[in-house]
């Protein structure tokens, strides 16, 4: 089997090659942060415009790449939501034209869906397996966090998801861009934050935990926390920005982390998993895995290159629910993109 994955939900261009056992022969992601740095965030139009200008020519390589040619491929799989309606037009035009031209199946794969199988992925570029394919047993928990959602995920078998909790406003990596940005800090706010973290005492503020208490359910909450930071800072409080910034970030990770196990525990799951562009994060990476691990709890976290946008998780996602025989897995020529795509 040998799948062509096409990633353009937002402002990354990914082409990825998935073969037998979902070995990636090719992973190849054009960024569009320099792009969009200046402007704060990611501006639709250009964003759509870099996606047109890129797609073919990486189509190419990752076919060099995994040294097969188009007439070797089994199937097409690519993004049709959610995200920007642009951006996923572009990929979505690309993969109908092969698997048309082909004579193949096109799959059509749920962005969130894709991110939960970052957890599944072996990678023969590393020449190595990943060692979260083996530990991920079902049912599992599973924490999807990003620029543009928020979410606890019950993963209950291949392609049947159960959505336990999601946010009420700001997802998690958008407080963090949007506190970056008033901080004046850069974009992307995500790794900044992070880094700058490192550096400051996450005891320094004891801003409130929102939502944690259990009466909320596996709802999420931040535009509250986003305000209490920008607050304190026209207070101007004699805070450090490092200080600010950790007691920021591990407010959120408490949240995130204590709803995750609470989950886990009332739906009976061994395995908790994290996925989403926020997992990234290195302070929510070491303690859901520290405490995961103090409950008794299997902790599958993606390798880093895997956590932000990819083209390998898309065809990750189409390759086991093609192979596991999944309800609905091929589309027709005609699907759309769907910008606010539920799981």
């Amino acid at each position: 089997m040998l799948i062509l994955s096409i990633e353009t939900s937002c402002d990354e261009t990914s082409v990825a090659i998935i073969g037998d056992n979902c070995a990636i022969l090719a992973n190849l992601v054009s960024s569009q942060i320099d792009l969009h740095r200046k402007y704060g965030g990611i501006v639709p139009e250009i964003a759509s415009r870099k996606h047109i200008e890129v797609i073919n020519p990486l189509i190419k390589e990752a076919l060099e790449k995994a040294k097969i040619s188009f007439k070797d491929l089994t199937a097409v799989a690519v993004t049709y939501g959610p995200g920007l309606i642009g951006s996923l037009l572009v990929g979505l035009s690309a993969a109908k034209a092969i698997a048309y031209g082909l004579n193949i199946p096109l799959l059509g794969v749920n962005h969130l869906a894709g991110h939960i199988y970052a957890n599944f992925i072996t990678s023969n570029i590393k020449h190595q397996t990943s060692k979260s394919t083996s530990k991920s047993q079902f049912p599992f928990i599973c924490l999807l966090v990003s620029g543009g959602h928020t979410m606890l995920v019950l993963v209950e078998s291949h392609g049947k998801y159960k959505t336990l909790g999601r946010t009420r406003d700001d997802a998690a990596g958008e407080a963090f861009d949007k506190i970056a940005r008033f901080l004046n800090l850069g974009y992307p706010g995500g790794p900044i934050i992070d880094k700058l973290a490192k550096t400051g005492n996450p005891q320094a503020i004891a801003f409130k935990r929102p939502m944690i208490e259990g009466s909320y359910g596996y709802d999420f909450s931040f535009s509250g926390l986003k305000t209490a930071v920008i607050n304190l800072v026209s207070r101007e409080q004699s805070y450090s920005i490092a200080d600010i910034a950790a007691s920021f970030q591990q407010a959120v990770v408490d949240v995130l982390v204590d709803k995750t196990i609470r989950a886990a525990d009332e739906y009976n799951c061994q395995t908790i998993a994290l996925a989403g562009g926020v997992s990234a994060n290195s302070q929510l990476r070491t303690e859901l895995q520290a405490r995961g691990q103090a409950a008794g709890l299997e902790v599958i976290i993606p390798d880093l290159e895997f956590c932000t946008d990819n083209a390998a998780m898309i065809g990750a996602a189409a390759y086991y629910q093609l192979t596991n025989h999944s309800p609905q897995v091929t589309a027709h020529y005609d699907l759309s993109p769907v910008a606010s795509l539920r799981l």
